[in-house]
């Protein structure tokens, strides 16, 4: 049996070492390297960073031929701000009364350490889960998501479900409103503080603006589940640092949280309290919503609906754990979650528009191509529809298959080739560079075991 008390310390002294590493977005590389030696100190079978900085690890299952559940969280922290105004300093990671304090602590380095050492329980216990566990800890979460959107656009196996790491107090949470940053920016005319009737000092519309905001921002909507649109002023900037000097523009950083406010009544609202001041309008850096951009559809995060069956499942071992079932909640705030949705392509879990659109173009299956000359057939591409595509084009024969790439949606339907195996008593050639069947040998690596009893091989 495992001992945990040590694996308790273990973990412990793994956050302790997390958040004495600082890191800010963009500057995660120190703690990518150091959460790579702890995966491979704690027996992970494969650990690898990508090229965007990502790391991840992975310990394999008894039947390899299930998808993977992924444990997803990031590596960076906001700022620490003003470390006088901290108890203690804010990388220390000191323990008071049973309580790790530090920055990043709870966001996010206290679950990266559980999502870590959970697998690590199983493997010091001689057991092995049911399926592949892969840890992924993603860059410049707190900055828009690029880690998270390059993970989802290259991952190159298959996923049953990615649990997050933000913290949620013990409860599940299922969502979360979207988020949008507009910068507003406030003109004026520039001139010396000794003159200030030659100056237009756009401070004053910045000034007013915010008190109108705070006033009416009651007035914006609300999601039934997600709860209510809320928006921050957070950063304030002026165009000069001379402090006698009228700036000549003034600019203010709102951040939106909605499920159901549209960028085009977000724009209404933010010119109606404007007024007749002049002022521009910009998506802050990393974090615009671009298939969004000037359209009527409500800005969406992600919800995955209680009885849904991952959360049926889920909700079940939780409570197992715990000792009672946890309550079902929301997050207050945005995660690297919706990003999973963000191509249009229809996401289990997911409530935006897209994805419970009855428009038969938002039902489509993504593309595989069927080439015939004669009596041969070839496809190019097996997505994970291939198996309906084949049924509904009636193909009855396959000769070859040739990969464009190794993307998810371009390879994982390769298992339903089976039956023309089986038909032909004979291999299927498959055709690609070398990099790309390297990556569909590790994605189907129970294909090319030796040992795999069942089912047939494609």
């Amino acid at each position: 049996m495992v001992n945990r008390d040590l694996l308790t310390a273990d973990c412990v002294d793994f956050a302790q070492r997390l958040i004495r590493t600082p890191s800010m977005p963009g500057e995660e590389a120190a703690i990518a390297a150091l959460i790579a030696d702890e995966l491979r100190s704690l027996g992970y079978d494969e650990v690898w960073l990508d090229a965007i900085g990502n790391v991840c690890g992975r310990v394999h299952g008894r039947e390899r031929h299930l998808p993977a559940l992924a444990l997803n969280t990031h590596l960076d922290h906001v700022d620490p701000g003003d470390a006088t105004l901290w108890p203690v300093a804010p990388f220390a990671a000191e323990v008071r009364d049973g309580r790790l304090i530090g920055r990043g602590a709870v966001d996010i380095k206290g679950p990266l350490a559980v999502q870590v050492y959970s697998a690590a329980a199983l493997l010091r216990n001689g057991e092995r889960p049911r399926r592949d566990v892969v840890f992924c800890g993603v860059v410049e979460e707190e900055t828009g998501g690029a880690g998270a959107i390059y993970w989802a656009v290259h991952l190159d196996y298959p996923v049953e479900l990615v649990v997050l790491g933000e913290p949620s107090t013990n409860r599940l949470a299922l969502g979360h409103r979207g988020v949008v940053q507009f910068w507003l920016t406030f003109h004026g005319r520039s001139a010396h503080a000794s003159a200030p009737e030659k100056a237009a000092n756009p401070n004053y519309d910045l000034a007013a603006f915010l008190m109108r905001l705070r006033a009416t921002q009651g007035e914006l909507s609300a999601h039934a589940l997600l709860g209510p649109t809320t928006v921050s002023p957070t950063i304030v900037m002026v165009d000069t640092t001379s402090g006698n000097v009228t700036p000549a523009w003034a600019r203010v950083l709102l951040d939106f949280r909605t499920a159901s406010e549209s960028i085009n009544s977000l724009r209404a609202w933010i010119d109606r309290i404007a007024g007749d001041s002049e002022y521009s309008l910009s998506y802050a850096d990393g974090l615009e919503p671009s298939p969004l951009s000037r359209s009527d559809q409500p800005i969406s995060g992600f919800y995955t609906p209680p009885d849904s069956p991952q959360v049926v499942r889920a909700r079940a071992a939780i409570g197992r754990g715990m000792g009672r079932t946890p309550e079902l909640s929301s997050y207050d705030f945005a995660t690297d979650g919706r990003h999973f949705a963000l191509h249009g392509i229809p996401v289990i879990g997911c409530s935006c528009p897209v994805c419970t659109s009855s428009d038969p173009r938002d039902r489509r299956m993504r593309s595989s191509i069927l080439v015939e000359s004669g009596e041969r057939r070839v496809v190019v591409d097996t997505t994970p529809e291939f198996r309906l595509q084949a049924l509904a084009a009636g193909l009855m024969t396959l000769d070859a298959v040739l990969f464009t790439h190794a993307h998810a949606d371009h390879i994982f339907g390769l298992d339903d080739v089976r039956i023309f195996n089986w038909r032909t008593k004979h291999s299927m050639p498959i055709y690609g560079t070398a990099e790309t069947l390297a990556t569909v040998k590790r994605a189907f690596l129970y294909v090319f075991q030796d040992g795999q009893e069942g089912g047939g091989r494609p």
